[in-house]
């Protein structure tokens, strides 16, 4: 009987293991389900801009032409541990310059590498799932045009179990619905327009929306502003409550966008100072799209505790 009862418990923990690891794999884009595309890489640029890809990947404080070598390199210090932004330069050992469009792909909406392993979500893919596959392949298209870096970066540096990137399989299956975004019929092409942008390339909820104890973003909370990533401090609500932007015109969000300043006469500081500046790059239309968006949103209160 103890016998039995022994070699069921080892098939029941062989059968739940062998679940956990089907589940858990690394999903990838198959390249026959890529368009047939020509890249554009005037839109390229508009995505690279509206994702701030610069922001993090370029050197610290880098201007001009230097915000398109992406070394990578800066620290993120988080409660799950220290994440290093990688290169994603042109160079093809240290950086994605070898990456196929399919590999490229998969890392913007699955979150999986070319070697097949999970990345971590402080890559923002959960946004950029939203992205269309044209936009996608207009990025890496441009982002293969710009310099090359051979600097090698170190890896994060995350206690245990975070450690473990297999489990990022169980945040995927809760987090990750693999769904492009889907304009709203209901509303206009210019708010769809500012949906797509805030919820895809520039991916606002990452730092607007909190986060749970796993790291999985609330979205009944979505851009109701969170705890910084980083150290001490509060992401503002950017909703239409007074407690965010409900005070803000359109024209107002426009003009920040574009300016840094905001109705208060005050400035963008911390990390918005680099966002502002990506999205001053961006065609007026899109800073509009995006105000049009951001006052058509559920006003929430803001939650500090």
């Amino acid at each position: 009987m103890m016998r039995r009862l022994t070699v069921s418990v080892i098939l029941l923990a062989i059968a739940g293991f062998a679940g956990f690891w089907f589940l858990t794999s690394p999903q990838r884009i198959d390249a026959a389900s890529l368009p047939a595309h020509t890249p554009d890489l005037d839109n390229g640029r508009l995505m690279f801009d509206a994702g701030g890809c610069a922001s993090c990947h370029a050197p610290k404080g880098a201007k001009g032409d230097d915000r398109l070598v992406l070394t990578g390199g800066h620290e993120l210090k988080t409660p799950f541990g220290i994440f290093r932004v990688p290169n994603i330069s042109s160079d093809p050992d240290h950086g994605i310059g070898k990456w196929t469009d399919e590999e490229f792909v998969t890392a913007m909406v699955k979150g999986v590498s070319p070697e097949n392993k999970h990345y971590y979500p402080a890559f923002p893919f959960s946004s950029y799932q939203r992205m269309t596959l044209p936009d996608l392949l207009d990025l890496k298209a441009f982002m293969d045009t710009l310099p090359a870096s051979d600097i090698q970066n170190a890896d994060h540096d995350l206690p245990f179990p975070f450690s473990v990137r297999r489990g990022l399989g169980v945040w995927k299956l809760l987090f990750l619905d693999g769904k492009p975004f889907a304009p709203d019929p209901s509303q206009s092409d210019i708010v769809n327009r500012g949906a797509y942008l805030v919820s895809g390339p520039a991916h606002c909820g990452e730092c607007h929306t909190p986060r749970n104890l796993i790291g999985g973003p609330i979205e009944n909370r979505h851009l109701a502003g969170a705890p910084a990533a980083e150290g001490d401090g509060f992401i503002p609500n950017i909703t239409p409550h007074k407690t965010g932007i409900g005070s803000w015109s359109e024209s107002d969000i426009v003009y920040s966008l574009e300016s840094g300043f905001t109705p208060e006469f005050d400035s963008f500081g911390g990390s918005m100072v680099s966002v502002q500046e990506n999205m001053a790059r961006l065609p007026a239309e899109d800073r509009a799209a995006i105000a049009a968006y951001l006052k058509s949103v559920p006003a929430l209160v803001t939650e500090k505790n």
